[in-house]
């Protein structure tokens, strides 16, 4: 997988993840244990793609 596409891949999870958090959120009680993990791994993927954005910057210069 190319490096552009393997970051779509990683913004369509981050996206997902952030459905996923609001939906949590908008429960009447949210598990906390579960908002965690997934604030843990979105920011675990947003955190990839800012490491896969500055090599693919890299690359092009």
């Amino acid at each position: 997988m190319n490096l552009q596409a393997r970051l779509e891949t990683l913004k369509d999870r981050h996206a997902n993840l952030e459905e996923r958090i609001a939906s949590e959120d908008r429960r009447p009680a949210p598990d906390s244990e579960t908002m965690g993990h997934l604030k843990r791994e979105k920011l675990r993927l947003k955190e990839e793609m800012v490491r896969l954005s500055t090599q693919s910057d890299h690359q092009h210069h």
